[in-house]
């Protein structure tokens, strides 16, 4: 696995536009505010979780009379439960270097260790999933298509013996923030293999933040207009602007 420090929004701009060269397929980023955590989903990380039928439904419990538009697949109730923090067997990715670089120096993260950007060529690892499209040299399958039948929550149920690899696949953007984050995600089988260990890990690559350059991009990138507003478009959001201008 290529790995590489960046100390500014500059220093990846340079890296990125080298990594890059010559790579026609999509490109996806995620940031971590520690750069030793792996690319692991919630779910997986948790040392005995229920099952995630038992967390769905807890979820739905609470959550059902909360929502306006009551999801009717199992892959919706797993995208809500992910915007609000319930550990899932998703991962969170962006399009954009500079989103996902905002989330690795967040200066909310309890964390300021060395942070972590990572660079993700999806349809390379899809490869490495049996996922290979013929006629689509870059194919990445979204939620409905049927490549991610075996990844639903009533196919594990039932089938608890099987492991199949990480798949990258794109969803419906269907609230402002996954819109305003260029949200996309990978998903995870029963195996709790990080993403970086798949394979010869030729799919990513890791920039490490060093913790004394944390603050400075967060200032770059306030700068270029990347901000809590403008990735979290909510109320709650303008709020926490206003009262961080008034202390």
């Amino acid at each position: 696995m290529i790995e590489k420090e960046i100390r500014s929004v500059q220093d990846l701009l340079v890296e990125l536009e080298v990594d890059n060269d010559g790579y026609a397929g999509s490109i996806w980023y995620r940031g971590q505010s520690n750069k030793e955590w792996p690319l692991l989903p919630g779910y997986l990380r948790l040392e005995q979780p229920p099952s995630e039928s038992t967390l769905i439904k807890r979820f739905k419990q609470s959550a059902a009379m909360l929502v306006q538009n009551i999801p009717n697949q199992s892959f919706d109730w797993l995208f809500l439960m992910q915007h609000y923090g319930v550990p899932t067997r998703l991962l969170d990715w962006s399009e954009s270097p500079l989103v996902a670089l905002y989330f690795a120096v967040d200066e909310e993260s309890e964390n300021h260790d060395d942070a972590a950007l990572w660079l993700l060529r999806p349809s390379e690892l899809n490869k490495n999933a049996g996922i290979n499209n013929i006629d689509e040299e870059f194919f990445i399958p979204s939620f409905e298509d049927v490549e991610l039948e075996n990844y639903s929550v009533e196919n594990l149920a039932q089938n608890q013996r099987t492991q199949l690899r990480p798949l990258a696949t794109i969803a419906t953007r269907n609230n402002a923030r996954i819109q305003a984050q260029h949200g996309v995600f990978t998903i995870h089988h029963h195996e709790r293999v990080p993403i970086e260990e798949i394979g010869n890990a030729s799919h990513v690559i890791k920039y490490v933040i060093p913790a004394d350059s944390r603050s400075g991009i967060v200032n770059q990138l306030s700068l270029l207009g990347y901000t809590k507003f403008q990735l979290f478009p909510e109320l709650s959001s303008v709020g926490h602007i206003i009262k961080g201008g008034l202390l």
